[in-house]
This record gives structure tokens, sequence and C-alpha cells, in this order.
């Protein structure tokens, strides 16, 4: 879909006052200390070992899992690094779709929890929160992913909270809502 025409008005369907509410409620079929118990140790060397992607790869994906075997650990240790460390936020997120397994939602889950900047998770869920339910993962590029980056950023700081908190809480009150 062109970006000109694709209408990416991001509008949260609570209120703010809400995020630490249904932040408090989310829950997952696997924990997030599986994912972010090491997170420290990756931001501080730079770079994911094909185990860890695995791990991260299981969480957000699990069909993705044979997909991620594929990758060498050569190749996801040079792929990882460079989105860590380059300052280009196009770069940044679309090398780490040149990994076998990894799209979209699976980069920004890397970004999310290993890059040192702020990032969100690009998920079906948290556009249904964010009155977005009608961009496609095919309809993911750059210029979207910027704006979807720059709302939420600017949410979190509105709410005075995290971005994981800002995460858990799109996704649980989607998962309630579309699950009514």
């Amino acid at each position: 879909m062109n970006m000109k025409k694709m209408r990416t008005d991001f509008k949260l369907k609570f209120q703010t006052t809400e995020i630490d509410y249904f932040a408090s409620k989310y829950s997952y079929r696997i924990s997030d200390q599986e994912v972010i118990g090491n997170a420290k140790h990756i931001k501080n060397r730079g770079y994911l070992t094909k185990n860890e992607l695995q791990i991260i790869g299981e969480w957000k994906t699990p069909r993705s899992k044979s997909r991620i075997a594929s990758n060498s650990e050569d190749f996801i240790k040079e792929v990882t690094q460079i989105a860590f460390s380059t300052t280009s936020e196009q770069l940044r997120i679309e090398i780490l779709n040149l990994l076998t397994g990894v799209s979209w939602p699976t980069a920004s889950v890397l970004l999310h929890f290993y890059h040192t900047d702020r990032y969100p998770i690009l998920d079906f869920r948290a556009l249904f929160s964010l009155s977005c339910e009608h961009i496609k993962s095919n309809d993911y590029r750059f210029a979207f992913w910027e704006k979807y980056t720059a709302f939420t950023r600017s949410l979190a700081d509105k709410a005075n909270v995290d971005m994981r908190t800002l995460d858990k809480a799109l996704w649980q009150y989607s998962n309630e809502q579309q699950n009514s």
C-alpha cells in the first residue's frame, strides 16, 4: 500500500491514565524474563548470538524457529552488530530483516529489548490499540516504522512511562478487546 494513501493517524483507544492499569494486567505465554534476562549484557556486547536470536524469535513468533535456525552464527553477529551500532534509523531496522525468519515485528522486538534507544514492538495488537488495525504486515515500510516509533515515544513521554510499560498496555488492551 502506498504510504501517501495509507492512513497512519495513531490514536490511543484508551486514556493515557490507563496505561499502567493495562500494563499491570499483561500476561504472555512466555515470560519476558526469558528475553530480557541478559539484555544488559547483550547491549554492552553489541550483538546477538544465534541462541539469543532463537530465544527472542520463539518469544515473538514460535513458527519462525526453524527459519531463524538456518542463519549462521557469524551472519547473526554481523547483522545485529550493525543494527545496534549504526546511527541510521533506516539501516537499524531494515538490516535486521536480512536475517532469515526475522521480519518487521521480530526486528522491532530486537530493538525494543536490546538497543540502547527506546523502540516499540510492532504488533497487530499494538496497532489495534492505536486505531491502526487496518495496517497489515505487508504495509510495513520504513516511513511507517518511523512514524510509529515517533508516536509511541511521544506517547510514552506524555504518560511518563517506559516503552516496555507502554508496549504491555497496548498488547493487553487489544488482547482484552479482541477476545471479548
